[in-house]
């Protein structure tokens, strides 16, 4: 007889675990489009005369493009049948947000906040902390949704 890691009689457990099986791998995605993203900088920065803004910019597409696909196959299978060209759209969309929350929140407390502004690396973690709970959850409901809608 083989044991389940999942009690299959038991829905709830089986939704607990799928979500932390997501988060994972939303994390790891997260962490592998960071160093796509440095890295497709870094090359455009060394072997063009491209400045950094507009390198910047190229590396975030690249990046998304990439996270988007992960999470596409990985993270979120069951969205797969989902029309590729309006999904992109939607995680470029969804993340773009993401990131001025975070830079937002960051603007805010270094701004505002004394401790913040003496120590901005402090703010830039609380921002993207805050913006990394919304994005996986904006990515989860809307953009990777089990069923197209």
């Amino acid at each position: 007889m083989a044991e389940y890691l999942v009690d299959p009689d038991d829905p709830e457990e089986y939704r607990r675990v799928m979500l932390e099986r997501q988060f994972v791998f939303y994390c790891a995605v997260g962490a592998m489009g960071f160093l796509v993203d440095a890295a497709v900088l870094w090359l455009i920065l060394h072997f063009t005369e491209m400045g950094p803004l507009v390198a910047r910019l190229l590396s975030y597409l690249g990046a998304a493009t990439t996270t988007w696909m992960l999470h596409r196959h990985l993270t979120f299978p069951a969205a797969r049948r989902h029309r590729k060209v309006r999904q992109w759209f939607a995680f470029v969309i969804v993340n773009g947000a993401g990131a001025l929350l975070n830079y937002g929140i960051y603007a805010l407390l270094v701004l505002y906040v004394g401790f913040f502004g003496d120590h901005p690396v402090a703010a830039v973690a609380v921002g993207s902390a805050i913006a990394f709970v919304v994005n996986f959850w904006a990515n989860k409901t809307w953009v990777f949704r089990a069923s197209p809608g």
